[in-house]
């Protein structure tokens, strides 16, 4: 795997990914839901019918952003990157048993590894925003995509959008979400625990929007949200 000084990339090892498909499903309520709505809301920005190549930032784990957009376009076509190996390869064999890589790019590595030049038609950022630790990672990440995509071109960014422990009773709804899917009361608050520790949420829904627009993004448009969960569409600014 590429070095990199992200120690993020470090939490998705070989026994992350193994669990990633089911533990993800319990985190985020709805997970399934967010990514249908996220093709939906690709496709009706980008026009339904039409060829795209999609770029897919994380695309590691369960490849759902792909699965889901490959399933309602068929002539889209996908560039998926993730610089942790065991979760590529997750998906990797996700995007096999579904006959998707024909269609599919598969880059191990981040932004900066990609060859210049290309501009694509839409990009998402699920799940990666909230794992960057402090502002300037943030504010790189979302730069580079930027100057990756065609102007006017969509991006979907998804994530926790809020410090964990400033909403108290969302974090006391999420123990129980764990609780509802069979968790004893020692391992909903070894969850607990390993949340408040384990992530950088941007500070508020207004600051993703800030971000975004210090990147060269127009004002999101919120579609989706469960708890700490948000989901957004916001368009590249025409230069």
């Amino acid at each position: 795997m590429p070095n990199s000084p992200n120690p993020s990339v470090d939490k998705f090892d070989a026994s992350r990914a193994d669990e990633y498909a089911q533990q993800s499903r319990i985190a985020l309520a709805g997970y399934d839901a967010c990514h249908d709505l996220l093709a939906c809301m690709l496709a009706a920005h980008l026009g339904s019918g039409q060829p795209a190549r999609i770029l897919v930032v994380g695309a590691g784990g369960t490849a759902q952003e792909i699965l889901a957009c490959a399933a309602l376009e068929p002539l889209w076509q996908f560039c998926a990157v993730d610089p942790s190996a065991a979760m590529l390869e997750l998906a990797v064999s996700q995007l096999q048993a579904r006959d998707l890589l024909e269609r599919t790019d598969v880059h191990l590595g981040t932004l900066d590894d990609l060859a210049q030049g290309e501009a694509y038609d839409a990009a998402t950022l699920v799940g990666v925003l909230h794992h960057l630790p402090g502002e300037a990672a943030k504010q790189k990440i979302l730069a580079q995509l930027a100057q990756r995509l065609k102007p006017g071109a969509p991006l979907i960014v998804a994530g926790n959008q809020q410090p964990y422990a400033s909403q108290p009773l969302l974090l006391a709804a999420w123990g129980q979400r764990w609780r509802q899917q069979g968790a004893s009361a020692e391992q909903v608050q070894a969850k607990l625990g390993k949340i408040l520790q384990g992530a950088d949420p941007p500070a508020s829904e207004a600051a993703i929007a800030q971000l975004l627009a210090d990147a060269g993004f127009g004002a999101p448009t919120r579609f989706f949200s469960s708890l700490f969960w948000g989901a957004w569409l916001a368009e590249r600014n025409v230069d």
